[in-house]
């Protein structure tokens, strides 16, 4: 129940809602708590950014589920480009071994070689998925949106028995 209302949340957002900078804000930042490992330093960081900028909660939510299933599959990559970084590159060994030995900086695990590799990738993902969501909300509520309605698939999704149990128990919700 709770991912079906968070896709309808976030297809009702594509429609209408915030403008496509903060829908995009929102999902770029929980691509990056959905890549990386979300109980370290920085992962606190992201989701406090999320809750001070004025971004799309839902579209972060939506985001970090989706990505977190992404992450699965590439964790073997975001392992090799970590192990690249701490042990491969002779110049970055000093900076470890400072960060290793400061107070505060064994928080974020920069000591593993997936956490290090995703939260890499997920940085150096962000401007991407950024202007990429942004212009798929600019896209959708422009054209998209109303060419998706038409698709057969679509009124098939519609009209299922999940989906309008899910409504007629939305509705009794809002009665109340």
């Amino acid at each position: 129940m709770f991912w079906l209302k968070l896709v309808t949340n976030f297809i009702k957002i594509l429609r209408e809602g915030q403008t496509p900078a903060k829908v995009a804000g929102g999902f770029a930042l929980g691509s990056i708590l959905g890549l990386s490992p979300m109980f370290t330093l920085q992962g606190l960081l992201v989701w406090l950014i999320i809750l001070v900028l004025d971004v799309n909660l839902s579209a972060a939510t939506f985001s970090l589920g989706l990505f977190a299933l992404i992450a699965y599959i590439f964790d073997p990559i975001f392992h090799r480009l970590g192990y690249f970084l701490l042990v491969d590159i002779d110049g970055l060994k000093g900076l470890w071994t400072m960060l290793y030995n400061a107070p505060i900086a064994p928080l974020t695990r920069f000591n593993n070689t997936v956490v290090i590799g995703s939260f890499v990738s997920a940085v150096i993902l962000f401007t991407p998925i950024y202007f990429g969501m942004r212009k798929f909300v600019i896209a959708y509520r422009g054209t998209l949106g109303v060419h998706m309605h038409k698709m057969k698939i679509y009124q098939i999704i519609d009209r299922s028995s999940l989906v309008q149990w899910y409504k007629r128990v939305r509705n009794l919700g809002r009665m109340i």
